[in-house]
This record gives C-alpha cells, sequence and structure tokens, in this order.
C-alpha cells in the first residue's frame, strides 16, 4: 500500500488517496475521480455519483417534508397551539385572545400543504409581529446569502466550468467528474489566473452582499441603562433601607430613586410560562368549541397522541375542562409560589439614580478600587453600613435593559466565573479518562497492537470508510448547536446578550478548526485520520507532503 499525500501550490489543489494496487508511477491519472478499487459503494455510477447522490438528496427531501405534512395534519391540535407567538404585553395578550383576532391566527394554514405557500405569502410586519425583531435580521441575512450563492452559482457554471473543461489534462470522457475541476488544465496554463481573479471577485461579491445587508440593519441604543447600577456581591440578608441608606451618607450628592433586590424566581417564571401555554390552549378549544360547536377529546398524557386505542389510564379528556382545571391549578400554585420568593434572596440589587451623572459617579468609584494583582488601590467612599454590607466585595456595572436578564438560573449563582470553568475542566478531565482506568495499565501495551489491527480491518470497510464519514459529519452538524446553547447555558450568563456572544465565540472557534487548522494537517478524512494514528507497522503509511 502506497499512502500518498499531495499538496500542488502550483495549481492550488491538494488531493490525497491511499492506492492499493496501482503503483505510484501510474500513468493513468483519473483513479483520483474514480470509485474506490475493492469498494462496491456507487460502483459503476458516472460523473463521480454526484448525478445519484443529488437524485437520492432530493428524493429524501420530498419524503420528510410529506412527513411532515402528515405529522403536522394528524397532530394540528398539538402543535398548533405551541405556534402561538408569545404575549410580550398584557395589551398584547388581550389582542390576541379577542374573537377577532385569534381566528385569523389560528386558520391562516389550517391546509395540507398550505403551510408552504404561508411561508413565502407572509410579510414582513406579519413575521415581526410573531417572531420580533431578530427574525426579520435572520431572515433579511439568508435573502442575502441565497442572492450571493445564485451570483456565484451563474459565474461558476458560466465562465469556470467551460474554463476547466477546455483543458486536455485528463482523459475525453464526457462522464469523467475530474475534467470539470482545475486538475484538468496544465501547470503552466493561463486560464490558471482566471480561477485567481474570480476568488477574488467572489470576496468582492461577498462583501458588498454583507455590507448591503448590514445597511438592512438598524442598531438600537446600547442596552444598558444608565441611571441603574447593578450590584452583585450584596449579603443575602441585606435590606432595601440599608443599600439606600448606605449610597445616601457614602454620596451625599447622589439622589437613590430606587433600591430593588434580586430574589430566586426560577420557579416563578416557569409557573407563568407554563399558565400562559394553558391560558393560550384554552382559548385555541373554546375558539374551536364556538365556530365549529364540537368538544375536542385530547390525550394529555405524554406522547399520548400516538395512542390509537384508548385503555385504563390513557383516557381521553375534553380539552377546555382539561386546561382549565390546568389553569386554575397554576394559579393557585403560582399566587404561593410569589409569596415564597422573598425568603430566597440572590445577593444582587439594581440602585436607580436620579441622574445618569450620578450613576456613572459611582460606577467609577468603585473601578478605581479594583484590584490589581494581590493589592487593592483603594476602598469606595465609606459609610456606617459598610461592614455590614461587605462593600469591599461588591462588583457594580451599568444594569442591562430588563429583557437582557437572565432570570431562570438556580444553579451555579453563587460560583464565580472562574470556579465554574474549573469546574468544568475537572469534570471532563475525571470523566472522559474513565473508560481506561477499566484496564489495568500493564495490559495496554499488550492490547494496544491488536486495537491498532483491528482499526485498521475497520478502516478497510468501503462502509466505514465512505458512509461513516458522511454520517458523523451530519451528526455533529445535527448536534453542534445543541451542544453549545447547553454548554453556554450550564455557564450560568446573567445576560442573553453575554450568552450569543459566547455562542458565537464557540462556533467561530469550531468552523476555524473545521476548516482552516485541521484541512491545513491533511485530517479531511477519518480513514486517513485512523490510519495516521495507529498504523505504525507498515514502512508505507508515512504521510508525504509536496
Amino acid at each position: 500500500m502506497n499512502p500518498l499525500f499531495f499538496l500542488g501550490f502550483g495549481h492550488s489543489h491538494l488531493v490525497y488517496f491511499w492506492n492499493r494496487s496501482v503503483p505510484f508511477n501510474s500513468t493513468n491519472e483519473t483513479y483520483c475521480y474514480s470509485t474506490a478499487r475493492g469498494s462496491t459503494v456507487l460502483q459503476g455510477v458516472t460523473f463521480g455519483g454526484i448525478p445519484t447522490v443529488l437524485l437520492l438528496d432530493v428524493t429524501f427531501f420530498f419524503i420528510l417534508i410529506l412527513l411532515f405534512s402528515i405529522i403536522r395534519k394528524r397532530f394540528w391540535d398539538y402543535g398548533r397551539v405551541a405556534l402561538v407567538s408569545e404575549a410580550e404585553s398584557e395589551s398584547r395578550y388581550n389582542r390576541l385572545s379577542t374573537s377577532s383576532s385569534v381566528p385569523e391566527d389560528l386558520e391562516y394554514d389550517r391546509g395540507f400543504c398550505s403551510w408552504m405557500t404561508a411561508a413565502f405569502r407572509m410579510h414582513d410586519d406579519e413575521i415581526h409581529e410573531r417572531c420580533g425583531e431578530d427574525a426579520i435580521h435572520y431572515l433579511a441575512f439568508q435573502r442575502h446569502i441565497i442572492c450571493l450563492l445564485i451570483a456565484v452559482s451563474i459565474l461558476s457554471v458560466c465562465v469556470i466550468l467551460p474554463v476547466n473543461l477546455s483543458g486536455d489534462l485528463l482523459d475525453k470522457d464526457p462522464y469523467s467528474f475530474g475534467r470539470t475541476t482545475i486538475v484538468n488544465l496544465q501547470t503552466g496554463n493561463n486560464l490558471l489566473w482566471l480561477h485567481t481573479v474570480f476568488a477574488v471577485v467572489y470576496l468582492i461579491l461577498t462583501v458588498g452582499f454583507m455590507r448591503h445587508h448590514m445597511k438592512c440593519v438598524t442598531y438600537k441604543e446600547e442596552n444598558i441603562v444608565k441611571c441603574t447600577l447593578f450590584i452583585t456581591g450584596l449579603p443575602k440578608n441585606a435590606k432595601e433601607e440599608t443599600v439606600q441608606g448606605h449610597f445616601t451618607a457614602a454620596y451625599p450628592t447622589c439622589t437613590v430613586l430606587e433600591v430593588q433586590l434580586c430574589y430566586d424566581v426560577a420557579k416563578l417564571i416557569h409557573l407563568f410560562k407554563k399558565r400562559k401555554q394553558a391560558e393560550k390552549s384554552l382559548t385555541y378549544y373554546e375558539h374551536l368549541h364556538q365556530k365549529y360547536g364540537k368538544r375536542v377529546q385530547i390525550n394529555p398524557k405524554p406522547c399520548g397522541q400516538f395512542c390509537c386505542c384508548e385503555m385504563k389510564g390513557c383516557e381521553r379528556e375534553d380539552a377546555v375542562d382539561y386546561y382549565t382545571k390546568v389553569r386554575n391549578e397554576l394559579m393557585e400554585e403560582y399566587s404561593k409560589e410569589e409569596q415564597a420568593v422573598h425568603n430566597n434572596p440572590l445577593g444582587m440589587a439594581f440602585v436607580t439614580f436620579q441622574e445618569k451623572s450620578m450613576a456613572t459617579y459611582i460606577l467609577k468609584d468603585f473601578n478605581a478600587c479594583k484590584c490589581q494583582s494581590i493589592k487593592c488601590k483603594g476602598e469606595p467612599q465609606p459609610s456606617s453600613y459598610s461592614r455590614e454590607l461587605c462593600v469591599s466585595n461588591w462588583e457594580v456595572t451599568y444594569a442591562p435593559y430588563p429583557e437582557n436578564i437572565c432570570c431562570t438560573y438556580k444553579a451555579f449563582l453563587n460560583i464565580s466565573e472562574r470556579g465554574r470553568w474549573w469546574g468544568f475542566v475537572c469534570f471532563f478531565s475525571s470523566v472522559l479518562p474513565s473508560p481506561l482506568k477499566k484496564r489495568r495499565p500493564m495490559d495496554l501495551p499488550s492490547y494496544l497492537p491488536r486495537f491498532t489491527k483491528r482499526v485498521v480491518i475497520i478502516g478497510d470497510n468501503p462502509i466505514v470508510s465512505q458512509f461513516f464519514p458522511t454520517l458523523l459529519l451530519w451528526s455533529f452538524s445535527a448536534l453542534l448547536p445543541t451542544i453549545v446553547y447547553y454548554s453556554t447555558l450550564l455557564e450560568s450568563h446573567w445576560t442573553k446578550s453575554a450568552e450569543n456572544r459566547i455562542m458565537m465565540h464557540k462556533v467561530y472557534i469550531f468552523l476555524i478548526f473545521m476548516v482552516l487548522i485541521l484541512p491545513s494537517l491533511g485530517l479531511t478524512s477519518l480513514d486517513f485520520f485512523f490510519r495516521w494514528l495507529f498504523d505504525r507497522e507498515s514502512s508505507d503509511s508515512a504521510v508525504r507532503l509536496e
């Protein structure tokens, strides 16, 4: 076996192959684009299997659309309620609850496939009302991306493709995929410069489309409240009068308008959302009863919509009666939790001053006292309440808008950010090596060669070497947003903007590794990675860069 890895800088192309039977000095230069020898996967298909794979993708796409339409029609009453937009304010919720607006919202796309046309017929105003301003920005970004891809596709098909086909480096087989690539051009062909020129053109087009998109995005004012300070590090037994008295005594020129202590309202918010969901469900089924005169029967058990027959313990209930009962229970539980929430302080407070200059003055005073190395520069202005309130432990910042605050965290609230990161590092460092601890250290030298041979044998399987990497890529592409989202939630950021910024950083680092770092090391194939990592016995297994 001759594992070879070429990096042609003159052509700006990269080729890796693992040739099992053809020697290195073979004159046949089309083997890189034909199916692997010894493989039974996609054997005999033309044009590198691209038309076959495209046909399979389109077929599965229509199958998924059909399944989604069937599920959506079958479980309409369960899924349609979840599509009702959240009531951001009391006035908006009252408007959605009226008989004039609810039918229009609920009957908009009730047909079998009407949701497809409804997605294109909806105006930006309707999308903004249902999903908010972020959805408008995202859809505008997607429109610009689609226009950019259309322009790039037209230029590539009309200019780049004929240029590649004009070369004669590969054979003239019309079903050879290699003839459509840059490899078909000779090294000294001046048409190679066309690829460089069009790469620059594509970059300019991308920048132009993105600049046009950014002009459509209207930025609001900075999402901080200048007259209000957000204070952490307070003792949990602190009182509003004590905090206000400290600022009045320490800063006589600053007038405090209001002090709001923070409490653990995670359960309260959870109950509030469940109550709103029950009220919207009740509104929906009451509308069906008023318009059609029918009482809908539902199965409220988990996955009850999949039950085709009634059995003991899974009986159907009247939807209006069920959601009325659920709403009343949640309202009672919400009232009890609302009375007990003051027993769970978080040691944080929002302090509002009369003018912005007062808040800025106090913030500068606290920032000037931040510790450098071990010693601190100084202490903020003291008062008779300083020792009781532990003022030296305070962290003071401008307060974000209430909508930007994450109030649903119950864990990690009293742990510093650095402490949480060290906790996660220790957890993963102790959990990930655990499978290796099950085998005694003395057994590893004798076990590793057998494991290496098994990996090499598995890598020779065409199903593993061709389909498993694609399946792995799809799996990671689907799991990546979920992993990033929940890992960011575990970090317990105070604001939603901080959560989104951390998510962006994580995805950006992942893309840097996937697009730049790993391809530059040649680690673009799972088969190549396994051989590079485990195949130490063969003298031909060395990777060669040319």
